[in-house]
């Protein structure tokens, strides 16, 4: 800022009037800095507070009583502007309709052994001198776990030679022996059931290989070193590839695909450095009713490996915001749909982190309508036209309000805030988030594919990374086959040791159609399991 000599003030006026008019744009220069700062500092905490969520906040997006209340709260600040923002509460009590307390009963289809207490037989008879009779019976049952038995399987393959061959000037006696029976691992020590239950361990439910070690070693007095483990799921992967193939055409045979991806650490790619991020994608698709999710391994996050995945597919593609799948949405015959949660996550990270929580609780409550349609629908059962017409008379003109508050806010908060990243990527996905309500088949966001991709997320917590390209190629098949099994309503075990005692037995080169009945969507799994 310009310094001024009291003392020695010019005596004219005209410059004593730019030595005034020098001090005001000095004043006014300082201003829209200390302005320019004050913004500044409100969009550093605002960061300080989302990153400090981020490490110590609590992980659920769960609207809560509080959330609630504050969105009342805020709405009514709001009402001469939102009048179609504040959803009416309704509360219907039926008679007999709260569930019942208590505990719970266990599933029928576990097996029972029943324990009968009696007593002595001298307390049968009675003070009179009569025989007790038996009225009645009280009985309770109580849940029992048997742990794992493990056992070892000895094939004896018997030899038969004629005894009149023996001296003749022929070789010899013809020797006649069992085949070796089909197995997922010639000459390996591994059974489908130990396979089976290696991988489910491993990537269903995220133990790694080197707790197993421990476990076999320390509990059942078996060695099986980690290397060794490792080596029998990149066979089974291989084995297994051909199913790859099949899920793929499934996935583009139906309406709708998700997608989505989350990075991976490889170390020992060709050409790259060990701390480089690789990615592992999903696709998450097929006929209603008969789900298939596919895992696919890729050293880089380019849009080209959705394009080329889904080369020739037609129909709806959904996904977040991220900017990959751009091209996909240009494709012929492809509508791009966006993610209705990715939208409200952005509001809600604001809500938890910046001053402006009024306005990102009233983009909320407009978010909270929108689902509280999608439950109604779900509670009624409707059929995809019905839910269609519901959508269109109900969603879209929420959906056009929220439009309205956006316009009507994007010019009113600096775009580098966190409210005003949010409102962007709202406006910027637009177009995208309102395909959903013309077809009852599609839903608001991509939760689905999202879901399907924890499980790999959670398990790389413990395992931490793939030792080379084809170890996580091989992963990705035992997860998409694991995932498929899972969507379509069956247990990963027992699903994977069917699948490894039937495969073998179709050779070396089996038939397309023997190999699609032993996809999750058509396989028919034995009634025990031997």
């Amino acid at each position: 800022m310009q310094t001024i000599d009291i003392e020695n003030l010019p005596e004219d006026s005209e410059p004593l009037r730019q030595l005034v008019i020098g001090l005001q744009d000095s004043l006014e220069q300082a201003d829209r800095r200390t302005k320019e700062a004050e913004k500044r500092l409100e969009i550093l905490t605002e960061e300080l507070a989302f990153f400090k969520d981020k490490l110590y906040g609590r992980r659920a997006e769960k609207w809560t009583d509080e959330d609630q209340l504050q969105a009342r709260l805020f709405n009514e600040a709001e009402v001469g502007q939102e009048p179609v923002v504040e959803e009416p509460v309704c509360v219907e009590v039926s008679t007999h309709s709260r569930a019942k307390r208590g505990r719970k009963p266990l599933p029928e289809s576990l097996p029972r052994v029943e324990v009968v207490h009696d007593i002595g037989e001298e307390e049968k008879l009675c003070g009179c001198g009569r025989d007790l009779v038996c009225i009645g019976r009280e009985q309770s049952e109580k849940l029992d776990i048997i742990p794992a038995q493990i056992r070892v399987i000895r094939h004896v393959r018997l030899k038969y030679a004629c005894r009149g061959c023996e001296g003749s000037e022929n070789e010899g006696p013809a020797v006649t022996i069992a085949p070796a029976p089909a197995q997922m691992i010639p000459k390996g020590i591994a059974s489908e059931g130990l396979l089976a239950y290696l991988l489910t361990a491993k990537f269903c439910d995220g133990l790694p290989f080197y707790r197993q070690e421990k476990i076999f070693s320390s509990r059942f007095e078996v060695k099986i070193p980690r290397a060794t483990m490792c080596s029998w799921a990149m066979a089974v992967g291989r084995r297994c590839e051909p199913l790859m193939g099949l899920l793929r055409d499934e996935i583009r045979g139906g309406p709708l695909v998700r997608c989505d991806e989350t990075p991976l650490q490889v170390l020992n790619e060709p050409g790259r450095e060990a701390t480089t991020k690789s990615y592992m994608w999903l696709f998450h698709g097929g006929p209603p009713g008969r789900p298939s999710v596919v895992y696919l391994y890729h050293p880089t996050r380019s849009g080209s490996v959705p394009l080329q995945y889904l080369n020739g597919y037609e129909g709806y593609v959904q996904t977040d915001g991220y900017t990959a799948y751009d091209e996909l949405g240009k494709q012929p015959g492809i509508t791009h749909l966006g993610c209705m949660a990715h939208v409200r996550r952005k509001f809600h990270e604001v809500t938890k982190a910046s001053k402006k929580a009024k306005s990102a609780h009233v983009a909320m409550a407009y978010i909270r309508q929108l689902y509280s349609i999608e439950r109604k629908a779900a509670k009624l059962e409707l059929d995809r036209r019905q839910l269609k017409e519901l959508r269109q008379a109900e969603s879209l003109p929420i959906l056009e309000n929220f439009k309205g508050w956006l316009d009507e806010h994007v010019e009113q908060v600096p775009p580098s805030s966190l409210l005003g990243k949010a409102i962007a990527y709202a406006r910027g996905q637009w177009d995208r988030l309102l395909v959903y309500v013309e077809d009852g088949i599609l839903s608001p966001d991509n939760n689905i594919a999202e879901n399907a991709i924890r499980p790999f997320c959670v398990g790389r917590k413990n395992w931490l990374f793939s030792y080379h390209p084809p170890g996580a190629a091989a992963s990705a098949t035992i997860f998409s086959l694991i995932e498929t099994a899972k969507a379509n309503g069956l247990e990963p075990y027992r699903y994977l040791r069917t699948l490894f005692q039937r495969l073998p037995l179709l050779g070396p080169e089996p038939e397309p159609c023997d190999l699609r009945a032993l996809l999750p969507q058509y396989i028919e799994l034995d009634d025990t399991i031997t």
